[in-house]
């Protein structure tokens, strides 16, 4: 591999020269700078990022810690992070904590902490944040981005949005449209990640003199097979439903499967609600209608406030409360049928 060195020799420059060509900084003529460049190509010249990073102590890449890769809605988050990670000339390293025997401890140690300058945690909900503030600790910075209690601060910058509200958006949808018999599908146990977003169903329920009976309640696992086993429990144990509100949007696509397979019909028979936005939820037969979180805000908003504590470290975790959230009406919802 040619050297910085044996670039700079065949343009006729300074090693320095390279080093500002290539980061576009100094002041270098036109015809110099092309120059370079071409000895650049024709040598094959690629800088030495490890270097770079030892020389100016920053690291060229931030780190991203996930829960699921496999969940539809972490890939749509990292390619968010990714975009809002180079727009600064940074690199992800990304680690998915699911099938790591430690939940990501060695990651954290061994990679996060020494090859970056940051760690951005998007889990699903299972954070060691004993093991973040440890990390802090140790001066690396660090921020939760998908935090979903905004009245709750973790004592770890964060990026958050209002779930309670996302789940209030959701159940007010389906009273809407007439129904009063709901049931609700919960990804998460009642206190977990999903417990904003369910108490957002409860609150808007109560309002409504709705009322919720707990024979209407499933708990499950956040992927498609706990959604679909949860949907079809639910449906063959309490036919009189009329809708469900399901906290996500993986769950919820399991939902549309089960009602079809047990002779179903979405929306006539039953309408389903759910909460995130995936891409899949607009291409899903009947499409989901959903409340979509604002999920490219929180990976810019993430690498943003990431960089700022890298900067500088201030006295008081921030959080950052990101509060838009819109009602995306599809097919899976429709006004009740009166019986005749």
């Amino acid at each position: 591999m040619a050297t910085i060195k044996e670039v700079a020799a065949m343009a006729g420059v300074t090693p320095t020269t390279v080093t500002n060509v290539l980061r576009g900084r100094g002041r270098v003529s036109e015809a110099t700078r092309e120059r370079v460049l071409a000895a650049v190509a024709k040598q094959g010249y690629r800088p030495n990022l490890n270097a770079r990073a030892l020389v100016e102590r920053k690291a060229p890449t931030l780190a991203l810690m996930l829960g699921c890769i496999t969940n539809p809605f972490y890939p749509e988050f990292t390619l968010q992070a990714h975009l809002a990670a180079r727009r600064h000339g940074r690199f992800l390293l990304v680690c998915n904590t699911d099938h790591e025997a430690d939940g990501g401890k060695q990651f954290l140690d061994d990679v996060a902490g020494s090859l970056s300058d940051g760690i951005l945690v998007a889990n699903k909900g299972d954070l060691d944040l004993q093991q973040l503030r440890w990390m802090e600790g140790q001066g690396i910075p660090v921020v939760i981005s998908i935090w979903e209690f905004p009245d709750r601060h973790p004592g770890i910058p964060c990026v958050a949005f209002d779930s309670r509200r996302a789940g209030e958006m959701a159940t007010e949808h389906l009273l809407s449209l007439g129904h009063a018999k709901i049931g609700a599908i919960v990804a998460s146990p009642a206190h977990g990640i999903h417990g904003g977003r369910y108490s957002g169903f409860l609150d808007a329920m109560k309002a409504a003199n709705a009322g919720v009976n707990d024979r209407h309640v499933r708990f499950c696992v956040d992927s498609f097979e706990g959604g679909y086993q949860a949907a079809r429990d639910l449906l063959i144990d309490k036919p009189d439903l009329t809708a469900l509100f399901v906290s996500n949007d993986l769950p919820a696509l399991a939902v549309l499967d089960a009602a079809a397979d047990l002779g179903i019909r979405v929306p006539e028979d039953i309408s389903v609600v759910s909460i995130t936005d995936i891409q899949l939820a607009g291409q899903s037969r009947p499409t989901l209608t959903t409340v979509a979180i604002p999920t490219t805000e929180m990976a810019a908003c993430g690498i943003k406030l990431l960089l700022e504590m890298i900067e500088k470290k201030p006295e008081t975790p921030p959080m950052v409360c990101i509060r838009e959230l819109a009602l995306m009406e599809r097919q899976s919802t429709a006004a009740i049928v009166a019986a005749n």
